[in-house]
């Protein structure tokens, strides 16, 4: 029998070096390649369902392993073997200006069923950003400095109130869950309902191209903003703080934002165009953020000269430029308070880009990554439906 010391004791648990430096890279690319705005201010979030929603649901599989281990732990250590089911999976950033008070993360009546929260930090404190320190209410560990691979977690209960510090640079990026031993709240369930209707099962379709849904979800305001007055759309601001601007090509008659989303675009370095034309912004940043991830391992020995074609902007395209750049902006300097240091590795390597080359390298590399992600996927698909769960599933035989 545990007594009540240790019971309490057994409230929180710190895992070091959880996750591998390249687990968090590709978090933090699909993070940064997906988000929307998130569910309180300066904060921006990126759930599985969004990635469904999105046609993006190949990119869950990333998630999969990761989802188990941290369920393993937490029924081995809470004491609840085969109980719990993933509330919530999400990737969330934290940038200037974002943080929170002192809370425990059943503190509304709609959390109730959260029973157990896991926090994975996916970049460090001091090197990606600065504030954001973890504190407890009380008990030990009292303060806890993020390190990218390391998880706490702990009860979502008042045993474990908590803060987080305002973030003052950069972004502050976590995998958080929740679990809960509430069967009706099963993550797993809606994901499974929603990849049955999805566009991945249709035959005939390989394509892995991600799919805008309503722009709103993107405009980032520090003030109730619903005809995108001030502020910006966070898929522009990730391009301009790594030195890019974007173009849409034809004589499209733009009258206001949102009709923008979803056109072909052109990526923009300077005063150079590049010629490919993505399908979307979405796709483009994608492309771009794959680029940030891989780019020194891309290998571009091989590609044809013809295919790798970059021209200087024309006086005409250059007035489009800057027109597109003023609709997806409102305030530049906001887009630079939130997002300038918050891409480390960004344009500081813009010297190992070789642009025009590594665009198209990263293009058909970032295709291949999906390609293979999309059919993990479509493998895994029948045993999760039969077993209403997902989990990973072993593709060899």
């Amino acid at each position: 029998m545990v007594d009540g010391a240790e019971s309490r004791q057994r409230r929180r648990l710190i895992l070091e070096n959880f996750l591998s430096r390249e687990e968090c890279r590709e978090l933090e690319f699909i993070h940064k390649s997906c988000c929307t705005v998130g569910y309180r201010p300066n904060v921006l979030s990126t759930t599985l369902l969004h990635l469904v929603a999105t046609n993006s649901a190949h990119l869950i599989i990333p998630f999969v392993p990761i989802r188990e281990k941290l369920k393993e732990k937490a029924e081995e250590f809470f004491g609840c073997h085969y109980e719990l089911f993933v509330e919530f999976t999400g990737l969330i950033s934290w940038t200037r200006g974002a943080s929170i008070g002192w809370h425990s993360d059943d503190n509304r009546p709609y959390l109730k069923q959260r029973e157990f929260s896991a926090v994975c930090y996916l970049n460090s404190y001091g090197v990606e950003f600065g504030g954001g320190l973890f504190h407890f209410q009380d008990g030990e560990p009292e303060t806890i400095s993020p390190f990218y691979g390391d998880c706490v977690m702990y009860t979502a209960d008042s045993d474990n109130v908590h803060s987080v510090d305002e973030i003052t640079n950069g972004e502050r990026l976590t995998l958080t869950l929740w679990f809960t031993r509430d069967s009706s709240h099963d993550e797993d369930a809606k994901l499974l309902s929603l990849l049955s209707q999805s566009p991945l099962h249709d035959r005939f379709s390989n394509s892995c191209l991600p799919q805008p849904p309503s722009c709103n979800m993107y405009w980032f305001s520090p003030e109730d903003d619903p005809n995108f007055k001030f502020g910006f759309d966070i898929c522009w601001a990730r391009l301009h703080a790594l030195g890019y601007d974007i173009y849409f090509p034809g004589d499209h008659d733009f009258s206001e934002y949102p009709d923008l989303f979803s056109q072909d675009v052109q990526l923009v370095w300077g005063d150079k165009i590049f010629f490919q034309k993505f399908e979307n912004i979405l796709h483009l940043l994608q492309v771009v953020q794959f680029l940030c991830w891989k780019g020194k391992e891309l290998d571009t020995t091989n590609l044809n000269e013809d295919s790798c074609y970059a021209e200087y902007l024309s006086p005409k395209r250059n007035v489009g430029v800057s027109y597109f750049k003023s609709e997806f902006s409102k305030n530049d300097g906001l887009a630079e308070s939130v997002f300038s240091s918050a891409t480390s590795g960004g344009k500081e390597n813009q010297h190992w880009l070789g642009w025009d080359k590594l665009v198209v390298a990263a293009a058909a590399a970032w295709e291949d990554y999906a390609s293979i992600l999309r059919r993990e996927l479509l493998g895994s698909f029948s045993h999760w439906r039969n077993c209403q769960s997902i989990y990973s599933v072993s593709l060899d035989s």
